[in-house]
């Protein structure tokens, strides 16, 4: 690897000329994250363009480097190692009014910038969606969710670059494979697909779908329904009080947010989870566990498992530690690497697994070289 990192010069290294593609060498990838953890990237790429995409690639394809897709940087976890070939970050602009009706938004643009846009147009189903980190591209690979919505319910329509004969394809939502924090994007056909827009079916002039616990509290007792934006403020602020949403100021936003799924359990399996916790003293006879309704099963609180396993909210270990606002995110307490968050992670994981039976699966991509069989020292 080379010594130096920054701009290259050698021409070598420009794809071509035309698409403008810069290729840059060494590159420390913890700044591109929002957990501030990760090596360098041998080589990093931005594109703006679908041209500079498809240049970049057969950059990677000349060298024989493997290529890793970045958009936000906010649900990754990146090796102390790095990356030992190209990372190409999506930085593809522009939201526009279809000719059906439709909204769509190219992969590069700020996630919740589409949101506020959308809320500002009164077009319904993505408010709830609110402060969530990362670019509008990483939201169907995850179907990421929150306070009662997918974005899985309102995509139509995903234009992606199949990167096995560099063709691009549109894929309908059907075709995306959508489920509990699943699409074919990380799961059966991951790596292949490079999301480049999607289209969403809004409702103009909607109402907000009021469905989660803590949206409901908030507006129990008024006398009309919420609007968009009082949905939005109310999401945001929620999500600000638990430290979900970006401040520079704030070190317990310094996380890839919820770093553990919900476990979604049969009904017998989450009874076996409470006789468990009544074993041990933990829920008393007359407590039920936290959980959700997840189609004929149930979503179990992964924030309840952790914080009963002892994981408490402020929890240190070295230099990564449990927030103060959220005790599902792992955050860098300063100066932390992957080894340190990996090593919490196991932590609570063996914890909860010894103590209910539960194997806690992580969010967050995790990319580069991990040993997940060694404990590293802090």
């Amino acid at each position: 690897m080379p010594e130096n990192s920054g701009k290259n010069t050698d021409k070598s290294l420009t794809p071509n000329a035309m698409s403008r593609l810069t290729v840059d060498e060494n590159v420390p990838l913890a700044p591109h994250t929002t957990l501030k953890v990760g090596g360098p990237a041998r080589f990093l790429a931005r594109a703006s363009t679908e041209e500079q995409i498809i240049d970049a690639l057969e950059f990677a394809r000349k060298r024989a480097c493997p290529v890793f897709i970045l958009g936000g940087g906010s649900n990754v976890l990146i090796s102390d190692s790095g990356f030992p070939g190209l990372v190409l970050k999506i930085e593809l602009p522009g939201i526009r009014e279809e000719p059906d009706g439709s909204i769509s938004a190219a992969a590069g643009e700020e996630w919740d910038a589409f949101v506020r846009h959308c809320v500002d147009r009164n077009l319904a189903g993505i408010e709830c969606l609110s402060g969530i980190p990362g670019t509008v591209g990483g939201t169907p690979v995850q179907n990421v969710g929150a306070y009662g919505a997918e974005v899985g319910e309102v995509i139509t329509r995903v234009r992606v670059l199949d990167r096995t004969n560099a063709s691009i394809l549109n894929l309908s939502g059907n075709d995306c494979g959508f489920a509990y924090r699943t699409s074919i994007f990380n799961s059966c056909s991951r790596d292949r697909f490079i999301v480049l827009r999607i289209g969403f079916s809004l409702r103009p002039g909607g109402t907000p779908r009021i469905r989660y616990q803590d949206l409901q509290r908030h507006f129990s007792g008024k006398t009309r329904p919420p609007g968009l934006q009082e949905v939005r403020d109310a999401v945001l602020q929620i999500r600000d009080v638990k430290g979900m949403v970006l401040r520079d100021q704030d070190p317990d936003s310094r996380s890839a947010g919820s770093f553990f799924k919900n476990p979604v359990l049969s009904p017998e399996q989450v009874s076996g989870v409470e006789e468990k916790a009544r074993s041990i003293g933990i829920l008393r006879p007359s407590e039920r566990v936290p959980r959700f309704a997840a189609a004929g099963q149930e979503k179990v609180a992964a924030a309840w498992l952790v914080e009963r396993a002892g994981f408490h909210r402020g929890f240190i270990s070295g230099r990564a530690g449990i927030s103060r606002k959220h005790s599902l995110a792992i955050i860098n307490l300063g100066g932390a690497g992957a080894h340190d968050i990996v090593d919490l992670m196991r932590s609570i994981q063996e914890r909860v697994h010894t103590l209910f039976g539960i194997d806690l699966l992580p969010e967050p991509v995790f990319i580069g070289n991990f040993n997940f069989g060694v404990r590293h020292p802090n």
